[in-house]
């Protein structure tokens, strides 16, 4: 069953186009497996996130595997803020806003993205829903509950997304105002299974000094995540974006794996190799 349902869902949601992305039927597709999943997990036969993963707006297969999600944990307050957002096109949390009616907020650095964003979002409107908020900022430990309230955020929402290329770490600890459901974040896997993270730097840019000193390392930020209340349960293929659930939503059906479950992919193992040339750099325990 594990392996049919990866091959419809490849077969149906591997779309790269923009107007086949906001298909009507893309969305009636989504909401057939939004119940089917409902179905087998009262049944007792759920396939493994591993197996759910398809790609509609996210940069990789995280749209498949965030759907699986919430089809068991539900759409509560179908809100969602997302953090290195560049444009919010190509975001684990567009596809919930163009097909769910999810709305939330995208943050960036960048204000030609944003721009970008707010014409793109303008063009393809949805019919219901207002379109999500832009804020403009480089994120920092300082300032980020402070750019999510300018965004009006705050209390709980279902869905937090953070990529942008250093302090992913230290941001996620200073966030406070949103206490997120589920939370999907990059983690920096050439550090293998090393318990470290890069200090902090303000005003961090990738790629900084080298391209691969920066972030945390797959180990330090679950350790991160259980200090805050949330447990791993999957990643990206390639092992990087690690999905977390809080405590207490969908225990049974989403349980706690391993960190050296998630990166097995043989690309990621190789990269392992890359922690050599930074190896005597300076690092905190995460």
């Amino acid at each position: 069953m594990m392996q049919s349902v990866k091959n419809w869902l490849k077969k149906h949601f591997y779309i790269l186009k923009v107007r086949d992305r906001l298909a009507p039927q893309v969305g009636i597709q989504q909401r057939q497996l939004f119940h089917y999943y409902q179905d087998l997990q009262a049944q007792g036969r759920l396939p493994g996130l591993a197996h759910t993963g398809f790609r509609v707006f996210s940069q990789f297969e995280e749209d498949g595997k965030l759907l699986y999600i919430f089809s068991l944990i539900g759409m509560r307050h179908k809100t969602f803020l997302d953090i290195g957002a560049d444009d919010g096109v190509n975001s684990n949390c567009a596809n919930f806003y163009f097909h769910f009616g999810w709305n939330g907020l995208f943050i960036d650095g960048n204000a030609t993205a944003i721009r970008r964003g707010q014409r793109f979002y303008a063009k393809y409107p949805h019919p219901h829903m207002p379109p999500p908020t832009f804020v403009q900022g480089l994120v920092k430990r300082e300032n980020v509950n402070a750019l999510v309230q300018k965004g009006g955020l705050s209390g709980e929402i279902d869905l937090l997304s953070i990529d942008i290329d250093g302090n992913d770490y230290w941001i996620w600890d200073a966030l406070e105002v949103v206490q997120p459901r589920v939370v999907i974040i990059e983690t920096h896997v050439e550090f293998g299974l090393r318990n470290i993270v890069v200090p902090y730097d303000p005003d961090y840019v990738y790629p900084g000094q080298h391209p691969d000193y920066h972030g945390a390392s797959p180990v330090a930020m679950v350790k991160l995540a259980q200090r805050k209340g949330y447990r791993l349960v999957g990643a990206n293929e390639l092992g990087f974006n690690f999905i977390f659930v809080k405590n207490g939503e969908g225990d049974n059906a989403l349980p706690e794996v391993a960190v050296e479950s998630v990166l097995q992919h043989p690309r990621t193992k190789a990269s392992f190799a890359r922690f050599e040339a930074i190896k005597d750099w300076a690092y905190l325990e995460g």
